[in-house]
């Protein structure tokens, strides 16, 4: 075994993995698993630049996360930042104040690197099964951009677009500095017709119809995936490798582009960071549905963080 850290920030949020990983078994076993909603990402799409208060908040997650690191004990450590710190101007700052925190650089890692990261994450533990046919179409919406991977033991094609929760939401809902609740009919039409573009993009380079099993990653995904169940609170062992169809996300996405804040925030498993970016975010993974024709969704808690730790191992 060898004690491996992962650090994965994206635009929403900074997640930690710490675990033992032994690459001969392929077993991965968690010590320390967490996330913060620091929205490195607000304002980028507007402003090309990360907020002052947007990089404290970042920051004070990192000395959080440093000295969990330091507790366990871990030999290695890898820091890789997605879609919002590679498209910021002063992207510099951030990786300033991130390796005096932490002591090692964050990699901004292109969206194709991104893509493979996330597809060995959520499909690892899956070799074998002989309940999910393969190809796998590996869905990882985050808050600036959505991941689409195509494979088998391996990666066939993959492609970055920018359709994120948190973009969608900044760019179509927020009007004088507010979000709209619940938003307009031509609003989620001006979201719906990007998400239709950029899965027109994704398509040019991989085959989207052609999977036979549909994997979806990361906070946008489990939420839907925990409200289908009426989780009385998140549970991620509920929520891993659960499986929701196109009828339910159809049903629950309707219900949260026509619900106010209060009512989204009062959802027993809904994070209070998930609030005002959820709709969005559930309207991408309806279209990529839609587009492909997925029955369901394979959910899965695993993802770009455990791609990293393998990477690490």
């Amino acid at each position: 075994m060898t004690r491996v850290a992962a650090i994965d920030c994206g635009t929403n949020s900074i997640r930690l993995l710490v675990a033992d990983a032994d690459p001969a078994t392929g077993e991965l076993v968690d010590l320390d698993r967490r996330m913060t909603i620091v929205r490195l990402g607000q304002g980028v799409d507007r402003t090309g630049r990360l907020a002052p208060d947007a990089l404290e908040r970042t920051f004070a997650a990192c000395r959080e996360y440093a000295r969990a690191v330091k507790e366990h004990g871990a030999e290695r450590l890898r820091f890789v930042a997605t879609s919002a710190s590679r498209d910021a101007e002063n992207r510099d700052e951030f990786v300033r104040g991130v390796l005096d925190i932490l002591g090692v650089e964050p990699e901004v890692i292109s969206g194709d690197q991104e893509a493979e990261f996330s597809f060995t994450g959520a499909t690892r533990e899956l070799t074998g099964r002989d309940d999910l046919d393969r190809p796998y179409l590996v869905v990882d919406i985050g808050g600036g951009s959505t991941e689409f991977v195509v494979g088998d033991d391996r990666v066939r094609a993959a492609r970055s677009v920018d359709i994120g929760c948190v973009r969608m939401t900044e760019r179509h809902l927020v009007r004088d500095g507010a979000v709209t609740d619940p938003p307009t009919g031509e609003q989620v039409a001006a979201i719906r017709a990007d998400i239709e573009a950029a899965l027109d993009l994704a398509e040019r380079s991989v085959p989207l119809r052609e999977a036979r099993t549909l994997v979806g990653l990361a906070g946008s995904v489990t939420t839907i995936a925990a409200i289908a169940q009426d989780l009385p609170a998140y549970d991620s062992e509920a929520i891993h490798h659960s499986r929701v169809s196109v009828d339910r996300v159809r049903e629950i996405t309707g219900r949260l582009l026509s619900s106010t804040h209060a009512e989204r925030a009062a959802i027993p498993s809904m994070h209070p960071g998930r609030v005002d970016v959820i709709g969005a975010g559930a309207l991408v993974l309806l279209a990529i549905m839609e587009r492909t024709g997925a029955a369901e969704v394979v959910v899965s808690e695993h993802d770009i963080l455990d791609g990293i730790a393998w990477s690490v191992a």
